[in-house]
């Protein structure tokens, strides 16, 4: 029992402590991008912001197709080998496959630069400019190779240190380019912030990894099948959901026009990018983690409620303070004008939560390497998503996407529980589901307390459930992790 609760601890502990360092990573990134964004808006004015639009587009279109979700994929083969001669082949095989995918990237990018050109621009005057975006392709192939070798491997901090001083050195690198080249630093800036961004990963690098036996092209072809196979599953899900997303949006451009749309980005920037830094803080750590228990049903059942009980205890808080300062926080980072959209966030929060439920068990999907049920989750997801998208803001506005992205991410904690329960018999203990219904029960109430306020103001009176969740939080993880 004794040693059951050190482990305990010390997990929660190595959690927390990821969390904090990749939440202050990715709150770093997005300040640094909204200062890129607001000089180069400032120096290039709109065809600045609208080319380096264009550009990033290009690029992160071809990075998609190119690297075949190997990022995300390759961290589960290196993090499930138990011995050092294999995760040794394993991050040799890795990083080939970085190279190879570079190039392959280069390649296609130099291939399409023509196409590309006439079709956004009409003529082949920009072909040239596609063409240098080749390197930023084989930059990004081979920063997210070594990237995926540091969080397979646990060098959690060193995976930090690297976009810290990328995001920096990408910055410092970038800004001068703006302000003396004007809006010919397009395309310049974007090939320097790339190589600084490499050169920050090559810098912390794990080293000294080497294969005791030479790893031959059959091997290195053989071996890296797993974990394309499984990326490409993931990149035809991402597709998917992206392509859904983009028929919603024309379809409210065509139901709404571009105000409504500039409500829902809003809103949906809020609710994702900011809220949602709890899971992109955690996964970093979670997803190796799950992967190295992979054929254990047990070690996994016991991952998974620890992580949601870990998640369901932040995010109470967190969901709580957005839903009583929304009015406010719309008004810092946009302006008064957006305030149409603080139903949708007040509102999607109880979606915040379930996607924090169903969080914890659709990573086991990837560590598990189950591509294709990945594929029909995501996919029968994004499709309920697009259905309740348009069904609720035809009945109730932008606040009915608020209920949409609820119901959705509902909808989706019982689809991927039912792969979790029934296909690997794996289980939650009622602890954790207890801590599911109270922590959705109290954002329910204080969703529905904060839309019938009559006024703005009135909102604060809810103050009081954030702060004393706060305190409870905080008394409790002290006491996890002192076990």
């Amino acid at each position: 029992m004794e040693g059951g609760r050190a482990m305990s601890a010390a997990v929660s502990a190595k959690v927390l402590k990821a969390m904090g360092m990749f939440g202050g990573v990715r709150m770093l990134q997005i300040l640094v991008g909204i200062i890129r964004t607001k000089l180069i808006a400032v120096w290039l004015g709109p065809a600045g912001v609208g080319l380096f639009g264009i550009f990033n587009g290009a690029v992160d279109t071809v990075k998609t197709l190119a690297q075949l979700g190997m990022r995300s994929s390759s961290v589960r083969d290196i993090a499930g080998q138990t011995s050092p001669s294999a995760i040794a082949v394993t991050v040799t095989v890795v990083r080939r496959w970085g190279w190879m995918l570079g190039v392959l990237g280069a390649v296609l990018m130099v291939a399409c630069a023509p196409l590309l050109s006439r079709l956004t621009f009409g003529d082949g005057g920009m072909t040239l400019h596609y063409m240098a975006l080749a390197v930023v392709i084989f930059f990004l192939s081979i920063a997210n190779a070594e990237e995926a070798v540091m969080q397979g491997m646990g060098a959690l901090a060193r995976l930090a240190k690297a976009s810290v001083w990328g995001a920096v050195a990408g910055f410092v690198v970038s800004v001068p380019m703006y302000y003396f080249w004007g809006i010919a630093s397009v395309v310049p800036s974007i090939i320097a912030y790339s190589l600084a961004n490499f050169t920050a990963t090559y810098i912390y690098k794990v080293r000294g990894i080497r294969a005791e036996r030479p790893v031959g092209v059959g091997e290195t072809l053989s071996s890296g099948r797993r974990f394309i196979i499984l990326g490409l599953y993931m990149t035809t899900a991402d597709f998917i959901a992206q392509a859904l997303s983009y028929v919603f949006i024309a379809w409210l451009n065509n139901r709404g026009g571009d105000t409504e749309i500039g409500f829902y980005q809003a809103g949906y920037t809020m609710v994702n990018r900011y809220v949602g830094l709890i899971f992109t803080a955690l996964a970093t750590e979670y997803y190796p983690r799950l992967a190295r228990v992979a054929t254990s049903g047990k070690r996994l059942s016991v991952f998974v409620a620890h992580e949601m009980g870990l998640i369901l205890m932040l995010l109470l808080p967190a969901v709580t303070f957005f839903i009583t300062l929304a009015p406010w926080l719309v008004r810092i980072l946009y302006d008064s004008r957006f305030e149409a959209a603080v139903p949708f966030i007040t509102i999607a929060m109880a979606g915040i939560v379930m996607r924090g439920v169903s969080y914890c068990m659709s990573y086991v999907i990837l560590a598990k390497g189950d591509g294709l049920a990945f594929l029909s989750t995501e996919s029968v997801s994004a499709l309920a998503g697009l259905g309740l998208n348009i069904g609720c803001y035809s009945a109730w506005g932008i606040g009915g996407l608020g209920v949409a992205y609820a119901l959705w991410f509902l909808l989706y904690a019982l689809i991927v529980g039912y792969v979790y329960y029934v296909r690997y018999r794996l289980t939650l203990p009622a602890p954790s589901l207890r801590l599911g219904v109270l922590t959705l029960s109290v954002t329910l109430a204080c969703i529905v307390a904060a839309q019938c306020m009559p006024s703005t103001i009135l909102r604060l009176s809810i103050i009081p459930v954030p702060v004393i969740a706060s305190v409870l939080v905080v008394r409790n993880l002290r006491k996890l992790i002192r076990r």
